[in-house]
């Protein structure tokens, strides 16, 4: 009786701390709503000398302090930026162009900032299968253009998903759905962001990446498409044909592979490959994709 009296006991403690932590959460949700900064404070001392373990403890003071660190600024210059921009005209009239632009920018205080990282890799080093920690943290470093460290996170969670064997919880530790689909297609996000930065010098985090994840996954065809967009801008165009080659074994229709393949092929001066690729574009490609083949083609042929 006293066994079965303990059990219960235990049973209603983690069933209230499920409870308090749920109210903790949803306090803080809407304080965050409301931008009540002092509210959210005392809500996380409290829930902290409640339940420090708590997941959702290390989540909220990573937002407390991300959201803490933001700030946003107006700015007067001659690049503008952002979705609303003002034109500042000169006073005559008989000048059309203007004379600059104000518009809103933001920026982070680094020195508050890293006080959600130390919590949020606290967070990781407890919970390590919670993805939304790892890719909040991601996202942060993104943000601040930091993208070493953003490199080294997804990295890091590449070679954690061979040990959880892509057994990812989100918020509130509810499984992720199709969770390898679900993480695979997150980390090809952060490749094109890398690569729409434009910066030559990111193409080596690409590279770490893809490779890292070859490593694991080596069917994953995103990633062999990656490493041959490098070695084409890299004038490496047989390293770039090996791995689309590589890519088209593993899916014949994706036309992606077959546009990448045909741009190799015409590269290097191999037109009759370039153009057998092509084909296969306009087979299995959108409009877009079909109309570019047929000028290539057209322009292939008459090089003959």
């Amino acid at each position: 009786m006293q066994k079965r009296f303990l059990v219960l006991s235990l049973s209603l403690i983690f069933s209230l701390n499920n409870c308090f932590s749920q109210s903790f959460k949803e306090k803080f949700d809407y304080l965050i709503e409301v931008n009540d900064t002092i509210g959210q404070q005392q809500i996380l001392d409290n829930w902290e000398k409640f339940d420090i373990n708590d997941p959702e403890l290390y989540v909220a003071y990573f937002n407390y302090y991300v959201n803490k660190s933001h700030q946003e600024t107006i700015t007067l210059g001659q690049d503008p930026q952002g979705e609303v921009v003002y034109q500042i005209m000169d006073q005559d009239s008989s000048q059309k162009e203007p004379v600059g632009y104000l518009y809103g920018g933001s920026s982070y205080d680094l020195k508050i900032l890293s006080k959600g990282f130390d919590w949020i890799s606290k967070g990781i080093e407890k919970h390590p299968n919670r993805l939304d920690m790892r890719f909040g943290k991601v996202y942060a470093y993104g943000q601040i253009e930091d993208y070493d460290n953003f490199t080294k996170e997804i990295l890091s969670a590449i070679d954690y998903s061979s040990k959880n064997k892509n057994n990812w919880t989100w918020s509130e530790n509810k499984p992720v759905e199709d969770s390898k689909k679900v993480f695979l297609g997150s980390i090809q996000d952060y490749q094109i962001q890398l690569y729409q930065t434009g910066k030559d010098s990111l193409l080596n985090n690409m590279i770490q990446i893809a490779e890292r994840i070859l490593k694991y996954y080596p069917d994953h065809v995103e990633s062999l498409t990656n490493l041959s967009i490098i070695s084409i801008f890299n004038e490496h165009y047989d390293q770039a044909i090996d791995n689309l080659l590589k890519a088209y074994k593993l899916n014949p229709k994706d036309y992606i592979v077959h546009y990448n393949l045909a741009n190799a092929y015409k590269l290097k001066g191999d037109n009759k490959n370039s153009i057998k690729y092509y084909k296969l574009v306009i087979k299995y490609g959108d409009q877009e994709s079909i109309d570019y083949a047929k000028e290539q083609i057209q322009f292939l042929e008459e090089k003959k």
